[in-house]
């Protein structure tokens, strides 16, 4: 009778697990088409991965948005985030705030977090650094695919944030889209049932 009833348990639990991740890879391929164009106080890039020294082409593509929000007067700083990942020498953040000065972008502009190593913590930090220089509204900036996880992330942490995904993006075939889309999916499912605890 209690290996029936685990039995049980078990198979319950895998199919809202199932159901739970389909209405979740719904959500966040829907939500990556949304773009909340509004002016805001800052624009947070969220950090990845530094080549060399340099942006990878994925970070160079949401600093490039970044800069584009700042240069049409959606936002008036940038906020770069992204400490040392992958055994980098130099922070995502120091790396994403070279290539903007290098671009016209002015230093006094930019801020910088170089702590976090997750986005939960892109967040946690700059929730630091928003009240010191008096920003209270934002616009999140990552692919179009992480924008659900880290708009709720956002929320979460109690920021005023908005959706602006980058209009390019080097995930733009089904061989890089299909792996980060499905590792979205479970990063978002891991994440949310983590946080309703």
């Amino acid at each position: 009778m209690i290996k029936k009833y685990t039995v049980k348990i078990i198979m319950a639990t895998l199919v809202f697990l199932v159901a739970f991740s389909g209405f979740s890879a719904y959500d966040i391929w829907t939500y990556a088409k949304t773009s909340e164009l509004v002016k805001a106080d800052a624009a947070i890039v969220l950090g990845t991965a530094v080549w060399e020294g340099e942006p990878s082409p994925v970070l160079r593509e949401r600093i490039n948005h970044a800069i584009w929000l700042y240069e049409n007067d959606y936002v008036e700083m940038i906020i770069f985030t992204g400490g040392k990942t992958n055994g980098s020498q130099i922070a995502e953040a120091a790396v994403s705030k070279n290539y903007a000065v290098a671009q016209g972008i002015p230093l006094k502009d930019i801020l910088t977090e170089d702590r976090s190593l997750v986005t939960i913590e892109n967040f946690r930090y700059v929730s630091e650094m928003a009240d010191l220089h008096e920003l209270s509204d934002f616009l999140v900036v990552s692919d179009p695919l992480h924008m659900k996880r880290a708009l709720q992330m956002a929320e979460d942490t109690g920021f005023d944030a908005y959706t602006s995904p980058t209009t390019s993006s080097e995930y733009n075939s089904p061989a890089t889209i299909i792996p980060f889309f499905f590792r979205e999916i479970g990063a978002y499912v891991a994440y949310t049932l983590s946080f309703a605890r």
